[in-house]
């Protein structure tokens, strides 16, 4: 990440890498042609649906309110993002140059994050420029934040030329099983306020926020969900993650060390809020600087919180992160509201949780069962998404009309 650039204007040489195609729900963002060359600049002009409190009038990139902040806990400046259209490589690669010219006044930072896509509906991690790419690609997207500690002071984002090359690979993706800890959940609320992705929260809503950008899938789509459930098992809800917290925004702890942004020391599942609560870690205090509350490792909004755990109150639960196993996907697409998952193919069988729009699932294998008609037509055919865990394929967007994973 670009972090606390020197006062003034700055030309940074830098390393990132990305992907990109939208998802249904979301509008229509074609990927560029393949440039002749590995060369390329990003298009700092176009602001669309996507993009959080930021303008790109006249080329340059900077905050459209130098004095929004998305959180209570910010008491004085702005932040924003520009998320940019897919570009396709004229070869594979996994690692992407950037070079930044921007104006940086004190008290102000530009990031750039970068993502590969790999598969229809999947994508690597948003990787911090300079790092490589956990897999070759070829198709990545950037991601430009731009934050400021002073309310009207602003930074101003010139130019971003862009180059991919491809390098020994130290960090490339193991295909297994998703990775799922137990971590301490609590109520998101924040009703009417905007989270990290541009969605203004409504109530009842139904995403997540994990304290690391490295997780956060852009507006209106669900490229990387999670699998929440009670320690018991006996309700889960699938939803997207669309905001960053609690207590952190550069801990990724379901990471190992050696891909972990901060915290490297802290054993990999563990989120630092955790370790500074219960153990007083980093001076009982957030890497943001804050006293530590609660051991808080995810944020669930109303409609997870209540409708899809039925919870009372603040407590463990079993997180699985979807977006880190292998296999076929398909993306939840409703009307709106989440989708019942069953115990069986069986429009009666029991409710075992809910699946929230646009959320991101892994497909185990299908079986045949009560015929649908869904958002994708008529069809007897069920995906088994997780742990005796059925949805009609008919409100699975998968790209295609077949199954695509093998028979139960």
């Amino acid at each position: 990440m670009i972090r606390n650039m020197k006062a003034g204007r700055v030309t940074a040489a830098v390393l990132a890498a990305g992907a990109v195609t939208a998802l249904a729900g979301a509008p229509a963002q074609a990927a560029t042609t393949p440039s002749a060359g590995t060369g390329w600049t990003a298009d700092l002009s176009t602001v669309d649906y996507d993009d959080v409190n930021v303008t790109g009038a006249g080329g340059t990139l900077t905050l459209a309110d130098a004095a929004w902040h998305r959180t209570t806990r910010v008491f004085a400046g702005s932040e924003g993002s520009l998320t940019t259209a897919g570009h396709k490589l004229g070869s594979p690669a996994n690692r992407v140059s950037a070079e930044l010219t921007a104006d940086t006044p004190k008290g102000t930072s530009v990031d750039v994050d970068v993502r590969g896509r790999t598969g229809v509906n999947d994508w690597t991690e948003w990787t911090p420029a300079g790092t490589t790419l956990k897999s070759t690609v070829s198709e990545v997207q950037v991601r430009i934040s731009l934050h400021s500690t002073t309310d009207g002071v602003r930074p101003a984002v010139k130019g971003v030329a862009l180059s991919a090359d491809s390098v020994p690979q130290t960090n490339a993706v193991t295909a297994g099983t998703e990775l799922t800890y137990k971590v301490y959940g609590t109520r998101e609320g924040l009703i009417g306020g905007t989270t990290a992705n541009g969605h203004v929260i409504t109530s009842r809503d139904h995403f997540v926020a994990l304290p690391s950008g490295k997780g956060l899938a852009p507006k209106g789509t669900g490229n990387y969900s999670v699998r929440v459930c009670r320690t018991d098992g006996s309700k889960c809800e699938y939803a997207p993650v669309w905001d960053v917290g609690p207590w952190n925004e550069q801990d990724d702890y379901w990471n190992p060390a050696s891909v972990r942004t901060k915290f490297k020391d802290l054993p990999q599942g563990q989120p630092e809020a955790y370790a500074a609560y219960y153990n007083g870690y980093n001076g009982g205090k957030s890497g943001l600087g804050y006293k530590v509350q609660n051991p808080a490792g995810i944020d669930l909004a109303d409609g997870v919180f209540w409708d899809g755990l039925g919870m009372s109150d603040n407590g463990n639960v079993n997180v699985t992160y979807l977006w880190t196993g292998s296999g076929p996907t398909g993306v939840v697409s409703t009307a709106g509201d989440p989708m019942n998952v069953r115990a069986s193919a069986s429009t009666t069988a029991a409710v075992k949780g809910l699946a929230a729009n646009y959320a991101k699932v892994n497909i185990e294998c299908y079986v045949e069962g009560d015929t649908v008609t869904g958002k994708f037509g008529t069809s007897n055919i069920w995906d088994r998404i997780g742990p005796g865990h059925y949805v009609s394929d008919t409100y699975l967007q998968t790209g295609s009309d077949q199954p695509v994973a093998p028979h139960c």
